[in-house]
């Protein structure tokens, strides 16, 4: 039996098939895989996990069937543009404090010399194929190690009320006349959305309220403090303090999307069916990470709350248990467990690591800890029950429990019953960074105040709400 992954949801398919080697080495019986990466995806945006607000009927069907990851994370990021190191992470298996360019220096980049997704998927067999928003920018190097590659300009696409439809054309055009039937594929789709400007159809509009949208359960009009990244582009989508019709207005634009996004899915789901694919396909659904939307008071990606750097992981497919678990995980684990899945060579001097045995039900987790990071601003460490975030610039310090509070509402840090908890996870949070490559000091000689005074005028160059300049 084969198997297929979608991008941006993991669906494992694990069925009792026996692959055997030919003489070349690859295996004979290998699964599809497509692996769907959507672009700024809170992890509770989508029906089936939880969300009764929001219309996703594609994505529910895939939750229906698979294997759910509930702690998923992406690392962190090193630049407002997150999304870049999210996805060279998940490329490269590596956290973002590995990449270094020519010369030993910090990149962006992921050094496509080391092991790669791509490169480990055609080493076993594959034909591979990508399609990714503003691709250059995104995977400058790796991109190009895909037998079929594609940059889609994300603004332009936004623009058309349809913004995944071109990248799901393409992939149903490769599906239909341009794969090679010997191979089995190897598919990453990098999808825009639901990424500013965000703009959507009028038939995915009318299906909501604007006025009924719930606020975040952790709404607030303004951050408490500033966390290094106050006034950055993705702050400045809305003006300071952010009230209820602001960010409800947001919800609608941002859930319209996504709703917009669900149907050009499905319609890729459909063609697999179709195709007599849907029997050998592995899919895999994620997102490079969340995004604030009035959480915390805040509306972007450049902070290390559970609602950015938290994202929907879905593996699903024939043979895949319906289930889901706790277990600590990052995106940067997709990579070797695909590989783990399908035979290939596991990558060495990764950081991520199998889930397989976890989707088995061999294994209860892979790591006790997450460990999150942003520029030299944040860092945080998370195991079971309890997050410690640690904001070096200003030496201030943030204590939740996630069990007794999930939505991190209440900061316990300022409690003296509290003090051999801090310490215990500061231990732990300088030991992550050393096993990271993390150089930063945790404390500051000459703190700032961390006291923030908002702007008066929106600095963004779209206007609240994210519609696309020129958008009808």
């Amino acid at each position: 039996m084969r198997y297929v992954i979608l991008a941006g949801l993991l669906f494992v398919a694990l069925s009792p098939f026996v692959a055997t080697a030919t003489e070349s080495g690859v295996e004979s019986d290998q699964p599809n895989v497509l692996f769907i990466f959507t672009d700024d995806q809170r992890f509770d945006t989508v029906g089936a996990l939880g969300n009764p607000d929001i219309h996703t009927p594609n994505l529910d069907r895939l939750v229906e069937t698979g294997f759910i990851f509930r702690n998923a994370y992406c690392f962190g990021g090193n630049g407002g543009a997150v999304c870049i190191f999210s996805r060279n992470m998940a490329m490269s298996g590596r956290n973002f404090f590995r990449f270094h360019d020519a010369q030993g220096r910090n990149s962006n980049y992921a050094e496509p010399e080391l092991p790669t997704f791509p490169k480990s998927m055609s080493a076993a067999g594959y034909e591979t194929y990508y399609a990714e928003k503003s691709g250059a920018a995104n995977l400058r190097d790796i991109r190009l190690q895909f037998d079929y590659h594609t940059d889609i300009h994300m603004v332009n696409n936004l623009r058309t009320g349809y913004a995944a439809r071109t990248t799901i054309d393409g992939a149903i055009e490769y599906l239909d006349e341009t794969r090679d039937d010997s191979k089995p594929f190897f598919m990453y789709l990098g999808l825009p959305c639901p990424h500013d400007p965000r703009w959507s159809a009028q038939e995915f509009r009318d299906m909501y309220d604007q006025s009924a949208l719930p606020l975040p359960p952790n709404y607030l009009p303004l951050h408490p403090f500033d966390n290094g990244e106050m006034t950055v582009r993705d702050e400045s989508l809305e003006v300071w303090p952010r009230t209820e019709d602001a960010i409800r207005r947001h919800l609608f634009d941002y859930y319209s999307l996504i709703t917009c996004m669900d149907a050009d899915i499905g319609r890729l789901l459909d063609r697999l069916d179709q195709l007599e694919l849907t029997q050998d396909t592995i899919i895999v659904f994620s997102s490079d990470q969340g995004l604030a939307m009035g959480s915390h008071g805040l509306m972007g990606k450049q902070n290390i709350y559970e609602d950015t750097m938290k994202v929907p992981l879905i593996f699903s497919g024939p043979g895949i248990p319906r289930g889901e678990t706790d277990a600590l995980t990052y995106l940067h684990d997709i990579y070797p467990t695909i590989c783990d899945m399908v035979g290939a060579d596991m990558p060495e001097g990764v950081d991520g690591l199998s889930l397989d045995g976890i989707i088995e039900g061999k294994a209860s987790g892979v790591r006790d800890t997450i460990f999150l990071a942003y520029r030299d601003f944040q860092r945080s460490i998370r195991d079971e029950r309890w997050k410690l975030i640690r904001y070096p610039q200003i030496n201030r310090t943030q204590l939740f429990d996630l069990v007794a509070d999930p939505r991190e509402t209440n900061d316990l840090a300022s409690d003296p019953t509290y003090a051999p908890q801090i310490e215990r996870l500061m231990d732990l949070l300088a030991a992550e960074q050393k096993l990271h490559g993390d150089l930063l000091p945790l404390t500051s000689e000459n703190p700032s105040s961390g006291q923030f005074d908002a702007p008066a005028p929106r600095r963004t160059a779209y206007p609240a709400g994210g519609l696309a300049p020129g958008a009808p």
